[in-house]
């Protein structure tokens, strides 16, 4: 009640404090990772791509590990760290995909990507080896399972700037996607200018998935699911299934943090409470889909 915040000091600190900036970080978080998710499948042209094939999210876990390894926990020095190597990530995976010589693009981009996410997943794995047992492998370890627990006003402002500028980017250029996702030469005819146009909106993309893995750690499933059901519930035009995306992926997130907090009496990581949904809607997803529709 909202005499009750006025008269009563601990309601709110619990609400002005903790509970508030915990909503906004994990609806924020939502529609960066859903924004995200579509752009990848909307540029790659294929439905099963996500920031986490192509090496971005892995990146972004190494380069947050090891800002927790080599130097105070900052959280300026996570995130440039998480943003950096995230777009490593990206363009190894896309220089590694054009050294391969069979296959048509999409599968040696995917190839890639694994390959540079299994790379970045052993070297956190070698971080966690070096760290310290008492102190800073514990952090790692459970930043690498994902949660909003830490939330605070100054969290929040730390990853604001980067995500509505970069959500903002991306939904200027949303009228676009659907012409960018085709081939580079049809696109240019088109009047697109496709080679910028991608690396814009990939940049983008990236940065902000990076932004929000720095804070949350790794919230797995959130970038895959989302844009399908965003094409599903709202429609597969690019103009309204982006924002769909940033609409759905935030009540996604808003849900799957509320189950982690309310399911036991200790919190459960929410990349287990993300990928666990994510996993059941995939599934009911494609048991519907009939035969030549797709995805």
């Amino acid at each position: 009640m909202p005499w009750d915040l006025a008269s009563d000091p601990l309601a709110r600190t619990i609400i002005l404090q903790l509970r508030l900036p915990r909503i906004l970080l994990a609806l924020l978080a939502g529609a960066v990772l859903g924004a995200a998710g579509f752009v990848f499948q909307m540029l790659f042209a294929n439905p099963l791509v996500e920031p986490g094939f192509l090496g971005v999210s892995q990146g972004a876990a190494f380069g947050a590990a090891l800002a927790i390894l080599l130097f105070p926990p900052v959280q300026a020095f996570i995130q440039m760290s998480s943003i950096l190597f995230a777009l490593a990530g990206l363009a190894a995976s896309y220089l590694l995909a054009r050294s391969f010589h069979f296959g048509g693009w999409i599968l040696r981009l995917i190839l890639a990507g694994i390959a540079v996410s299994a790379l970045f997943s052993s070297g956190v794995g070698l971080l966690k080896y070096v760290a310290d047992p008492l102190s800073q492998l514990p952090e790692i370890t459970f930043w690498l399972l994902g949660s909003l627990a830490g939330s605070s006003w100054q969290r929040l402002a730390s990853v604001l700037p980067v995500s509505l500028i970069s959500l903002a980017m991306l939904l200027i250029f949303r009228w676009r996607l659907n012409i960018l996702s085709l081939q580079d030469r049809t696109a240019f005819s088109l009047g697109t200018r496709p080679v910028a146009e991608k690396l814009l909106l990939l940049f983008a993309a990236t940065a902000s998935t990076a932004s929000i893995i720095s804070v949350s750690g790794l919230i797995g499933w959130a970038g895959l699911i989302v844009p399908h059901l965003s094409r599903k519930l709202v429609s597969s035009e690019s103009r309204y299934a982006l924002p769909g995306s940033m609409l759905l992926g935030s009540i996604y997130l808003l849900v799957s943090d509320t189950l982690a907090r309310t399911l036991l009496t200790g919190e459960i990581p929410l990349g287990i409470i993300t990928s666990a949904l994510g996993a059941m809607l995939f599934i009911v997803i494609l048991t519907r889909a009939r035969a030549g529709e797709g995805l």
